[in-house]
């Protein structure tokens, strides 16, 4: 399965996540770190921006990462959604604006 994954390395959410999609040797990640160079962030934003499934991402001043696409153009922000991989709980989530612990 390919995957296509929007993050960044400062997010403990998103190192979490390409930490254990990295592991699987099914999944062909194709990983886009958006704060690596104008270019992929610009392309997350263009998805971020103007995607509907972002609406109260954007309106609760959150970020939105990580981002996902499927190789069928399933677009989720939890991969763990679509995949039988169960998802570690010992990572805690600090890289929001406001300290909520929710990107």
């Amino acid at each position: 399965m390919k995957i296509t994954m929007y993050g960044a390395a400062i997010c403990p959410n998103c190192v979490e996540a390409k930490a254990i999609l990295e592991e699987h040797k099914d999944i062909e990640l194709n990983y886009k770190n958006i704060i690596e160079s104008t270019t992929m962030l610009k392309q997350f934003l263009s998805y971020r921006d103007n995607d509907e499934m972002f609406a109260n991402i954007i309106k609760e001043g959150k970020i939105g990462i990580p981002f996902f696409i499927l190789e069928d153009g399933t677009k989720t922000l939890d991969i763990f959604d679509y995949l039988d991989i169960e998802k570690t709980k010992n990572v805690v989530n600090s890289c929001s604006i406001d300290g909520s612990g929710k990107c």
